[in-house]
């Protein structure tokens, strides 16, 4: 039998296989839908219509036998086992809406695991609740329910950590046993949690994917709605918090290696970074190497530095060094102009518009008393005049984060970007950024009339048929430290990424946005690192004695190659 990692490569087309396999019964499972239930007395029991219905068909005084169940609350219908013939003469019948086979559904989830071939159903080991994944990160919001410890025992024995409690985190659990924060050189906000608490987002989001357990029903304001998951449900994690606003300093990154080395984690998860060109001259770098030689892992993120040759980050040779890829889910939002016209461009939009607004175009609204007008058509701050924006949507020449537009009192707002657009950012205020040649047209319309509006769409979710590719924001090789070492190690999703999140944060991680909520939709290396933390951690738990070099090797080598025909033209 092959080794269960190689799960993580074959595990849907077992599952394919499987599910083509024909029956040798000839009856089959169907589902019987006749709509609503009958709302006169005349049928006293729903069950005896089902039964009397079979009979006409089967033609036989045992019928009721092929009843396998009636649909008697809310709806009418039933299950039934029936032949082809049987089947034709049910959906000839008055009162039958439609028959179809009872087919075996997969729970929707955030997609990202199941597109990787490890769906929820993956052999899972016995000992995944002793695997500890270390997570150093901006912290964690505990009260989500992705770290419900429902259903776990104690602490695995040689778990050493602690948790530091304060005020605003006053305990952990058997699921998140411990947490330590450091911040020697940051200076903090006065909104940010002296402790482990998760201020930002991004830990909690990065921590959830990992180890997350299955919360169903999660979704981004009903965008991507599904069962979230991480890799290994059953796991532990131990949060490290050394990210706050000012950034992430080097002597807390390394004090986070330091005591997670000790404390007995199995993985360590780290998705920040930054470029040294010397392999001893880094924090990550280095705690990453003390962590091999204890026989634990380092999984880092690449970086978001684009699509230019050599723009690498974490490119050590002790660590695994994981890029970001898409799924074959996107986010588009469509506009709707007042000549019927419809544009589609991208983002994640939650709101929802009910009628058509005034726009105008950016440059059309310079704040003349500002010392910013020459930036208008940028929407840049302090450059729009807001007597003129407040109401309307207004047309960017630039992505921006919507701060001028808010402020000036836009209601919507629509960006004219020329790089790739693979992947969708949400904003504080319905937006959609698109090409320019949808711009010009947009622009043209503006023009020919005296009063122009228009209607920012919710966003979508759409199947992306080229799915997989290397995303664009993704940092590419080589490695200039030492060329014949070839970096990245592999790529994971990254790219539209449902995951829990901070409350104390907003969905655009904006302080001008209102919206607060428990599960949020990233993009980054920053959510590929922890898929493959979280692969790294499976493959932990069937081989508890296996070095890291043999875990690496093992996820390099049984991942799926691809060949993308996405080419990227910047102008």
């Amino acid at each position: 039998m092959a080794s269960p990692f190689l799960w993580l490569g074959f595990i849907i087309c077992i599952l394919q296989f499987i599910s083509c396999q024909a029956s040798l019964d000839d009856r089959k499972t169907y589902i019987v839908y006749m709509g609503e239930l009958p709302k006169d007395d005349m049928i006293s029991s729903p069950s005896l219509l089902h039964t009397s219905m079979l009979q006409e068909v089967i033609h036989s005084s045992s019928s009721s036998e092929y009843l396998l169940h009636s649909y008697k609350n809310s709806f009418n219908g039933f299950v039934a086992k029936l032949t082809g013939e049987e089947v034709e003469k049910l959906s000839n019948m008055e009162g039958v809406v439609s028959v179809f086979p009872n087919e075996k559904m997969q729970l929707y989830t955030t997609k990202s695991w199941d597109f990787i071939g490890f769906p929820q159903e993956v052999e899972r080991s016995t000992t995944e609740s002793d695997i500890i994944v270390g997570v150093i990160d901006s912290g964690i919001w505990p009260e989500s329910a992705s770290f419900s410890d429902k259903g776990f025992g104690q602490p695995p024995q040689k778990w050493k950590g602690t948790c530091q409690t304060s005020s605003n985190f006053t305990s952990c659990n058997n699921k998140i046993i411990g947490a330590r924060y450091y911040h020697t050189g940051a200076k903090l906000d006065i909104n940010e949690f002296d402790s482990p608490r998760d201020s930002d987002g991004h830990g909690t989001h990065t921590a959830s994917i990992i180890a997350g357990g299955l919360v169903s029903g999660a979704s981004l304001l009903g965008l991507a709605s599904g069962t979230a998951r991480g890799g290994v449900p059953a796991a532990r994690i131990a949060v490290y918090k050394v990210c706050w606003s000012k950034g992430c300093y080097g002597a807390d990154i390394l004090a986070a290696f330091d005591d997670a080395i000790a404390h007995g984690v199995d993985i360590i998860s780290v998705s920040l970074g930054g470029y040294s060109p010397y392999y001893f001259e880094n924090p990550i770098s280095i705690g990453a190497f003390h962590a091999m030689k204890k026989g634990i892992l380092t999984s880092t993120a690449v970086g978001n530095y684009g699509h230019d040759r050599a723009t690498i980050t974490n490119l050590w040779p002790w660590s695994l060094s994981v890029a970001a890829s898409t799924t074959d889910r996107k986010f588009v939002t469509k506009v709707k102009l007042g000549n019927n016209q419809v544009y589609e461009g991208v983002s994640i939009n939650t709101f929802k518009m009910n009628a058509m607004y005034p726009i105008i175009h950016a440059r059309d609204a310079q704040n003349t008393t500002g010392g910013a007008s020459q930036y208008a058509s940028l929407c840049d701050e302090n450059s729009l005049n807001k007597s003129l924006i407040n109401g309307k949507i207004v047309l960017c020449d630039a992505l921006n984060w919507g701060k001028e537009a808010t402020a000036a009192g836009a209601v919507g707002m629509i960006m004219l970007h020329r790089a790739p657009k693979d992947f969708s950012l949400s904003f504080s205020l319905p937006a959609s950024y698109m090409d320019w040649s949808n711009g010009t047209e947009i622009d043209q319309y503006l023009n020919s009339t005296s009063k122009p509006t228009a209607e920012i769409q919710r966003s979508v979710e759409v199947k992306d048929e080229l799915a997989p590719f290397i995303v664009s924001f993704s940092s590419r090789g080589p490695n200039l430290i030492t060329r014949d070492i070839l970096k990245p190690d592999l790529s994971a999703p990254g790219v539209n990424i449902l995951a829990a999140w901070s409350e104390a944060s907003t969905v655009s991680e904006k302080k001008w946005d209102t919206r607060v909520v428990p599960y949020n939709i990233m993009s980054g290396t920053s959510m590929a690192c922890p898929h493959a933390s979280g692969a790294a951690a499976y493959v932990k738990s069937f081989h508890p004695a296996w070095s890291p070099s043999a875990i690496k090797s093992a996820l390099m080598t049984t991942g799926t190659g691809f060949v993308s025909f996405v080419t990227f033209h910047i102008e």
